[in-house]
């Protein structure tokens, strides 16, 4: 008998804790004003909603959060900033907004009215309060001090400009005490409730004056900030949907009380502005350097950016294909260029073999001449030495001395095929620094012959002291026989020794000079005007080739080829080559 009276016992206590429903309250004022505030709105919740059993629970801020945390409530009634941080943190879902019936606007009426001792050179904005102590009920309280907080935020400045913050925890009225003892230099109050302390003959009508005050309109207070929607009514994640709208529907048919009463669900939107403004609360991420931070405080920016880089890469990817694009035609116009330049290459190398071979066959009597010599003294040392030998003689020294000599003729002639066949060799230039003065000396025995034949002198005025040139032995060797048979070409048989053919090395201003001068017909204007053009020749025989290769041989070094009459007759070639030391122009 006694087990089933417990047992009965326990099940009343689930049942009636089951149809218990609790609304968490913020106790801002303490537990009995807050019981005493909201008493009418349990009482019609219990008068409409009489199944449930209703009970008030009045918590401060701290409490109230972590009794949502835990599951505790079904529905809490608190400020504008706490709802929004239990909105995000705990997914509450406001049903009613509290109204007064008294105002032109009757949710907007949470506010901050900051106060100041009212003294000679008081405080008036919100920029005199730095360097100074603010009295604040808390630092998280909403209408104690995040709402002026933006304000001053927004006037620059922050808490950090100010001298202390002092919280004085509830009531409010503890602010009012702050500034009675000096502990603080201004303090915040929430809208109307300096009114409500003058009314109550506790407060002065000029004790106090109001900092950064704003035109209220037809609110009935002085307040120092914009408004806010009122209090929400707000049920949790886990409240049943049907007692939830059960409730809502009470609360909007409730009488107003004390010119108080509920109303649909305002927008809290600009309670979410001012917690994204302080970057606290919900937004306080932003107040970190982070990837999501910087995205959501700055998008537009990002967005801009997004847009800038969007439009780079297609820019650069159009100026890459562009790029690829006259890459290849450079390519194809470089490789073009190459075949042709090695095709010119190719017809000059064969341009110049062909002058040097004519030039060859010009001089073909001089270069058997000078083979003749050698020739002919090896068979005359080769006879000697037979006869000695047919006579019994046995000096071995006459012997040695005539197979020396042959041997040294046999080198002069081998020496003289290999300075032609070098001439006439295909083969790739090679500059290295020349002495002018040898090479003319060296070159010149292949046409001294030529010269001796017809009876022209040939004079030699060289420098002797010249400085090196950067040159190619076998093409300078080239223009200077080009330049010689010219000049012998254009001197008549058996001039006087004084005028034949002088050959001259000097250094010039502009470089290392070689002139080549005859005493001919001289050089009619008309004929030097095209002197170096191709294919321009006097001679009957000639192919008008020589000169104009000659003057591509001496500008490839770097130098000049020009002509020029003289005053007693025939003409002078000048080659002026730069020296070793200096660079090609």
């Amino acid at each position: 008998m006694r087990l089933l009276i417990v047992l009965c016992c326990l099940l009343a206590a689930a049942v009636a804790r089951a149809d218990e429903v609790r609304i968490g309250v913020l106790a801002y004022q303490g537990s009995e004003r807050a019981a005493r505030d909201f008493e009418p709105t349990v009482a019609q919740l219990r008068r409409t909603l009489p199944e449930h059993r209703f009970t008030l629970q009045p918590l401060d801020a701290a409490g109230l959060a972590a009794a949502v945390g835990r599951g505790e409530l079904d529905f809490v009634v608190t400020n504008p900033g706490y709802y929004v941080e239990l909105e995000s943190a705990h997914g509450v879902t406001r049903l009613a907004t509290l109204e007064s019936r008294e105002h032109a606007v009757p949710t907007d009426s949470v506010g901050s009215t900051v106060v100041v001792p009212n003294r000679p050179g008081h405080a008036e904005r919100f920029e005199d309060l730095a360097g100074r102590r603010v009295a604040v009920v808390a630092a998280d309280a909403f209408g104690g001090w995040r709402v002026v907080w933006r304000e001053m935020a927004e006037a620059g400045v922050e808490p950090t400009r100010l001298a202390a913050l002092v919280e004085t925890g509830f009531p409010m009225e503890r602010v009012i005490d702050a500034l009675r003892t000096g502990r603080a230099d201004a303090g915040v109050l929430r809208t109307c409730l300096l009114e409500e302390l003058i009314a109550a003959g506790r407060v002065r009508a000029d004790e106090f004056a109001v900092v950064g005050e704003r035109p209220a309109g037809a609110f009935p207070c002085r307040l120092s900030s914009r408004l806010y929607p009122d209090w929400p009514f707000a049920r949790l994640a886990g409240t049943s949907p049907d007692l939830a709208k059960a409730v809502t529907a009470s609360l909007l048919t409730m009488a107003p009380v004390d010119g108080r009463a509920w109303t649909a669900p305002q927008d809290y939107s600009s309670v979410h502005a001012l917690f994204r403004t302080l970057k606290i609360g919900p937004y306080e991420y932003l107040s970190h350097t982070t990837l999501r931070g910087l995205v959501a405080g700055y998008w537009p920016w990002f967005a801009a950016a997004a847009a800038a880089l969007a439009w780079w890469l297609v820019h650069v990817a159009r100026v890459e294909s562009l790029v690829r694009r006259r890459t290849v035609e450079l390519t194809r116009e470089i490789q073009e260029r190459e075949k042709a330049e090695q095709a010119a290459r190719l017809h000059r190398e064969q341009r110049d073999q062909f002058s040097r071979l004519g030039i060859l066959g010009e001089m073909a009597s001089n270069i058997a001449h000078e083979l003749n010599q050698p020739l002919a003294a090896i068979t005359n040392y080769a006879e000697g030495m037979t006869r000695y030998i047919d006579a019994g003689r046995t000096d071995t020294a006459f012997l040695r001395d005539g197979a020396r000599g042959i041997a040294g003729q046999a080198e002069r002639a081998a020496v003289i095929i290999r300075r032609i066949r070098g001439f006439v060799r295909r083969r790739d230039a090679r500059r290295e620094p020349l002495d002018l003065d040898l090479v003319v000396r060296e070159t010149l025995p292949l046409f001294a012959h030529a010269a001796a034949r017809r009876g022209i002198p040939l004079l030699l005025r060289l420098d002797g002291a010249l400085p090196p040139v950067q040159a190619d032995r076998i093409e300078i060797e080239q223009v200077l026989l080009n330049l010689l048979q010219n000049a012998l070409d254009a001197t008549p048989d058996g001039v006087a020794h004084e005028r034949g053919i002088v050959v001259t090395t000097a250094q010039g201003v502009a470089g290392v000079e070689l002139a080549v001068r005859d005493h001919g017909s001289g050089l009619p204007p008309e004929v030097q005007a095209r002197l170096f053009d191709p294919f321009f020749t006097t001679k009957p025989q000639g192919l008008g080739l020589g000169l104009s290769i000659c003057r591509t041989i001496v500008e490839s070094h770097g130098g000049r080829l020009t002509a020029s009459a003289e005053a007693d007759g025939g003409a002078t070639m000048r080659v002026v080559l730069p020296p070793a030391t200096e660079e090609p122009r």
